[in-house]
């Protein structure tokens, strides 16, 4: 179809990469043994141009199992901060995850696409920095739920598995997915910059969220608050966003049970 795109032609703009070097760490993923392709989701390939029909199952696996990296993708780790069960944590980031970079469609919509489970960072405190199959389908699937209950959330392009294994619950089968939204800058990204006073950062990457998610502020008196306006009104309601916190609660608490 015209204007269709395959995974060696996506059209790359990267421009977080662009901001300072140290709000991230430069690395590529770590191959995943023998990765294989569990589930594709047309759906969401649609949101990047990317042709279902000229796209591999063994191409999905070979540049989303971390073997290749994609023309184009410029794979960093974020550093961000934030709470964690009530509690400033600083030392957090991307620990199993890696933004690939950002693809720019036909209709001038910008995707980033975030490998989770793709192994260590300089964030991972520890930790192996993979994700395993059990958890990953589960979020495969909420996110779907998300998309068919109208609530704005992260999408999944793709689930690939392997035949390497790391202790969980037991020993489990490592996977990794390929998450799509229009952003990946996190509460956490303002507060690591608020809490270690770096106000003068601060405003450059709240001056980088005006101009890529809400230009029509830029010209603002005070631009932050209509920012702020528009945010909150694209959020759930007050009772569904209590549900929501509750539930996100539980995959939290979920999630770090799972990494015990």
């Amino acid at each position: 179809m015209v204007g269709m795109r395959t995974l060696l032609t996506l059209n790359f703009d990267n421009t977080y990469a662009g901001l300072p070097s140290h709000w991230f760490q430069r690395t590529e993923p770590k191959a995943l043994k023998n990765a294989h392709l569990i589930s594709f989701n047309p759906r969401v390939a649609a949101y990047l141009d990317l042709d279902p029909c000229q796209t591999h199952p063994q191409d999905l696996a070979s540049f989303f199992g971390g073997e290749k990296v994609l023309p184009g993708a410029e794979p960093l780790a974020m550093k961000y901060t934030g709470h964690q069960f009530g509690h400033y944590n600083p030392d957090l980031g991307d620990g199993r995850g890696l933004l690939l970079g950002e693809v720019v469609n036909n209709k001038g919509q910008r995707w980033d696409l975030h490998l989770k489970g793709s192994g260590q960072t300089a964030y991972s405190r520890f930790g192996d920095g993979r994700a395993v199959l059990r958890s990953s389908i589960r979020e495969y699937l909420v996110s779907e739920a998300m998309y068919g209950l109208g609530i704005p959330s992260t999408e999944a392009l793709c689930l690939v598995g392997s035949e390497e294994y790391t202790p969980r619950l037991g020993m489990e089968p490592c996977a990794t997915l390929l998450r799509v939204t229009p952003c990946h800058i996190r509460f956490g990204h303002f507060e690591w910059l608020y809490y270690s006073r770096r106000h003068d950062e601060l405003k450059q990457l709240a001056d980088y969220c005006l101009r890529r998610f809400y230009p029509e502020c830029v010209e603002a008196d005070q631009p932050i608050w209509p920012c702020l306006q528009k945010s909150w009104s694209v959020q759930p309601d007050g009772g569904t966003l209590a549900s929501l916190r509750f539930c996100t609660w539980c995959v939290e608490y979920r999630q770090y049970v799972d990494s015990r």
